[in-house]
């Protein structure tokens, strides 16, 4: 097999991984985002193995898929924001591939960017909902941070439990031997 259908197929193996775990919502904040199971941990893996550019592709093709499934329209610009601009952040992963703890820090690095996009969509678009005398730019990182924060938690427990960081590494390790 080819490098490039490699990449295309494990790719499409973890952005479908992404797309189902992102349906199981552990709990859903009232305006949007929920908690997932390590949804946004395949994206930014696939940013790890791949690069920033298959990472970002990947992440808006999920951002894309869950507007079709459950997206919430308000503003054309906050579809841009909340969608293919904030899942497409989870690439940024990809930044890091070559650092020690790359993988680790990686997720965070996307994590940190779907924040980024997701809190300034609160900021310009969802700000009517700020409840009385709050700040908007406190209320939109609290909200925001609320949901993406306790993921980005709980997956990094996770993907810390020894067997699960030597699968991820074992397979990292296959795709680098057969390139």
């Amino acid at each position: 097999m080819s490098k490039k259908a490699k990449i295309i197929t494990y790719s499409a193996i973890c952005t479908a991984l992404a797309i189902i775990l992102n349906q199981f919502a552990l709990f859903s904040m009232p305006l949007g985002g929920s908690v997932t199971p390590i949804s946004m941990f395949f994206i930014t893996l696939i940013g790890y193995w791949f690069g920033w550019k298959h990472g970002i592709l990947a992440g808006i093709a999920m951002g894309l898929v869950d507007l079709a499934l459950v997206g919430f329209i308000f503003h054309p610009l906050q579809v841009l924001f909340d969608y293919p601009l904030g899942f497409g952040a989870l690439g940024l992963s990809g930044l890091l591939q070559k650092h020690k703890m790359g993988l680790y820090l990686g997720y965070i690095l996307g994590c940190l960017g779907r924040f980024f996009f997701v809190f300034l969509s609160g900021v310009f678009f969802f700000y009517i909902w700020a409840p009385e005398g709050w700040n908007i730019i406190l209320y939109s990182a609290v909200y925001n941070i609320a949901y993406i924060g306790v993921e980005m938690i709980i997956t990094l427990v996770i993907i810390f439990i020894p067997s699960v960081k030597n699968a991820i590494n074992r397979v990292g390790e296959n795709l680098q031997m057969e390139r």
